[in-house]
């Protein structure tokens, strides 16, 4: 079994998990260069999404080394989303890590977006 397998089998019972509480879920993804974060409703339209690639990011990120893969990004993330959904009015949320490990870059997006005030 390959490392995304391995990755897809674990983050399958979360999901599962969600789906029955049919709740919005912050998806968060990964990969060496950039981070993406996506709300989606229980029946799986996206409503919200940020990820490093955003014109308005790129710009913040310019000035720093690693521009899109490290926890500065990640953070600027999880303020972002925070920020739009609770534009819309999101306040709680189901967090699906994707199967990643809750460390570095997705504790830090974690983090950032419950200082803005989303709740897990």
């Amino acid at each position: 079994m390959n490392k995304i397998k391995s990755r897809l089998r674990r983050a399958r019972k979360v999901r599962i998990k969600i789906s029955e509480l049919e709740i919005n879920r912050l998806m968060v993804h990964r990969t060496n260069l950039h981070i993406y974060a996506n709300i989606i409703s229980p029946n799986a339209e996206i409503l919200i999404s940020a990820s490093t690639l955003e014109k308005e990011v790129r710009l913040k990120l310019n000035t720093q080394s690693g521009k899109g893969g490290n926890i500065s990004a990640a953070s600027i993330i999880g303020r972002r989303i925070a920020e739009k959904a609770l534009k819309i009015g999101i306040t709680q949320v189901a967090f699906d890590r994707s199967g990643f490990r809750y460390h570095g870059r997705i504790k830090a997006l974690a983090n950032a977006a419950r200082k803005i005030g989303l709740k897990f």
